[in-house]
């Protein structure tokens, strides 16, 4: 496969899953607002240091109010990392890779676009209660999941579009996980309260995991949690789980059959793995859980970036290879 067509699916992976989780996101934190007590800030603000674009924000926007964040989380094109821009990428991407895709998945993906940008033409941000419209974003692309897992052929393109995937669900993961735990309560005093407890409901939600974490540890306390997110074995949307399918999506690529690894981004993807899969949550709250989710993500985008240089820069390195051998020669 072309490093460029690798890429383009890659990249489709990543953003289809930042909309999805966005929409996510907005829909949950919407829903908190309904709860909480009249006296509480709204809960904008968080969400937008979840996102990792808070100095983005603070650039353009005067306030963390309703219309303003979810205006920039969903219909901004000066964010990158919007959903209008996230479903504009991930279509531009499907159409540069359509021979990879059945008919049907891009044609979801086109109705995607289209109703995302319909969505900002009638300015949903402005609505009282635009809820229908994420929960229609979430759905669609959810479908498009669907769609991909029945009908699309587990060659290289599809594993490079889950690779992307997964890496992106991780690092929205921890990265809701610690901004709930790091600057959602207005006040330490508020741990333990109903109103702590009204945050990690909303946490679990973002995540659709509350019924399964109510099945599988009971009562909610804050370890159970973050066991729950960043090492249970079995939830889909776990740290680890994410970064278990992510590997398995690396070794097909690399064609790795047997102990150890092929490539810088295996070696970097085993050894996080692994570092997860023997770890106990009280290590990691013992350590800080701000600092190793901080660290964490550190890692994840390391991971990326070693992707990138072993699959889509290879023609570049070989090139440059190439450079230096016949320098060497002519020297």
């Amino acid at each position: 496969m072309l490093s460029r067509v690798a890429n383009s699916m890659y990249w489709l992976g990543r953003y289809l899953e930042r909309a999805e989780n966005y929409a996510r996101f907005i829909d949950v934190n919407f829903n908190l607002m309904l709860d909480l007590p009249r006296d509480v800030k709204e809960q904008w603000k968080p969400l937008i240091m979840a996102t990792g674009d808070y100095e983005a924000y603070i650039k353009k926007y005067k306030s963390f109010d309703k219309n303003s964040s979810i205006h920039f989380l969903a219909f901004d094109y000066d964010n990158p990392n919007s959903i209008i821009s996230s479903i504009t990428f991930a279509r531009e991407n499907a159409r540069i890779t359509r021979e990879n895709l059945t008919k049907e998945t891009w044609e979801k993906i086109n109705m995607a676009y289209h109703f995302v940008k319909k969505g900002a033409e009638k300015r949903e941000w402005e609505k009282e209660d635009p809820r229908d419209f994420f929960e229609s974003v979430k759905s669609q692309i959810l479908l498009l999941y669907g769609l991909a897992d029945s009908t699309v052929a587990r060659t290289e393109g599809w594993y490079f579009r889950q690779l992307g995937q997964f890496l992106e669900r991780a690092d929205k993961t921890s990265r809701i996980l610690d901004v709930k735990y790091h600057v959602l309560l207005p006040s330490p005093k508020e741990v333990g309260t109903p109103l702590d407890f009204l945050h990690w409901i909303a946490l679990l939600k973002s995540v659709t995991g509350f019924n399964t974490y109510r099945r599988l540890y009971g009562n909610i306390n804050p370890s159970g949690i973050v066991e729950f997110l960043v090492l249970n074995k079995i939830f889909p949307r776990s740290v680890f789980f994410c970064l278990k399918e992510a590997e398995i999506c690396l070794t097909k690529i690399s064609g790795s059959s047997g102990p150890g690894f092929r490539n810088s981004a295996e070696k970097a993807m085993g050894e996080l793995r692994s570092n997860l899969e023997y770890r106990d949550v009280g290590d990691i709250i013992s350590v800080g859980l701000h600092e190793y989710l901080n660290n964490l993500q550190v890692k994840l985008n390391f991971i990326s970036d070693q992707v990138d240089v072993n699959f889509f820069k290879l023609k570049d390195n070989q090139q440059k290879k190439f450079s230096l051998q016949q320098q060497n020669i002519q020297g």
